[in-house]
């Protein structure tokens, strides 16, 4: 199986000061290095020839870059906006992907009891999107004890949102998202494939739980497949810092209609037993019976997240991977 690619350039931005996650900087959610980094003559010129060409008369300030992927690259517009621009060569698929982008932005806001991005502009030939800064920081970025403390109220208002999000009719969503079928043989498959290379990496006392998990066959599919953010990360999910009251959830880019478990499979990865207990409960009675299937996937999307942050020099994720395995593959 094909692994699923990381994007760093989200749908909407944080004023996220000081932390140190892979889109944390100051303001906007950042990839580290970027701050400070100059915006080329020509990535400038275009932003301000996009923002005249959309909103005449608006002052633009300093363009800061917020981060780039493959599939995109954003930049914020003194310190209030989010201008991405999608890298798709071919005018026409990416006019496409913007106007079908925009249009699930407006029917996930729509249903969302949590801030998401709304598009304050869209111009699909230039391939653009634009929307307004969310409030907060990225999770992510926060140091582990509090990212512990907060993690059962975050779970209770994530699992808000999943209710919120798996009650929208497929049929609402036709034309806008995509059914992605990945088989949980497929995710166990791709976890032993990574395991190897990453063996030497994870404490010792992990590793004849990662292989009996590795030998054990998944749980079965069956499921009806719902519309879900696809990716909710906690570098997706944005925080008061003071507080850990949830301001809102970004980059909507791999949406889909998915297993209800999977994000909760994320959140427990990330966050641990109790935000997954608080976030099934959040969903309501049939919560319960998506427990077994969300720990499969959070057993297995680690090894993928670790493998990242390995790649990349991303502590960060490197950190929070073997964090997890205490709860993941307990000794």
């Amino acid at each position: 199986m094909e692994s699923r690619t990381r994007d760093e350039d989200h749908d909407g931005s944080a004023r996220a000061r000081g932390t140190e996650a892979h889109e944390a900087g100051t303001p906007g959610t950042r990839v580290p290095g970027t701050s400070g980094t100059r915006v080329p003559e020509a990535d400038e010129a275009r932003i301000r020839e996009v923002l005249a060409a959309r909103l005449p008369g608006h002052r633009a300030g300093t363009v800061t870059p917020l981060g780039e992927g493959e599939d995109n690259s954003a930049y914020e517009v003194g310190g209030e906006l989010v201008v991405r621009f999608a890298k798709e060569p071919d005018p026409v698929l990416r006019a496409a992907l913007v106007e079908r982008e925009a249009r699930l932005l407006a029917v996930v806001a729509d249903v969302s009891p949590l801030p998401v991005p709304e598009p304050r502009f869209t111009d699909p030939e230039r391939g653009c999107l634009a929307y307004p800064t969310l409030a907060g920081v990225p999770l992510l970025g926060l140091p582990g004890s509090r990212r512990a403390a907060y993690a059962g109220a975050v779970g209770t208002v994530l699992g808000g949102l999943l209710g919120a999000l798996h009650a929208v009719p497929a049929e609402r969503v036709d034309g806008l998202v995509e059914e992605d079928g990945t088989a949980p043989s497929e995710w166990l498959d791709e976890a032993a494939e990574l395991y190897p290379a990453l063996a030497g990496e994870l404490p010792a006392a992990c590793h004849e739980a990662v292989r009996a998990f590795l030998g054990t066959p998944p749980p079965d599919g069956g499921h009806r497949p719902v519309l879900s953010h696809n990716d909710l990360g906690i570098e997706h999910v944005l925080v008061d810092p003071g507080t850990g009251a949830v301001t809102g959830v970004v980059d909507w880019s791999d949406a889909a209609l998915v297993d209800p478990a999977y994000d909760f499979g994320l959140l427990y990865r990330d966050l641990g037993p109790d935000a997954l207990e608080a976030a099934l409960s959040a969903y309501g009675p049939s919560g319960a019976r998506l427990r077994e299937r969300a720990v499969f996937y959070g057993s297995c999307r680690v090894f993928e997240d670790l493998a990242y942050g390995i790649e990349t020099g991303r502590e960060v994720y490197v950190g929070k991977c073997l964090v997890a395995t205490e709860w993941l593959f307990p000794g």
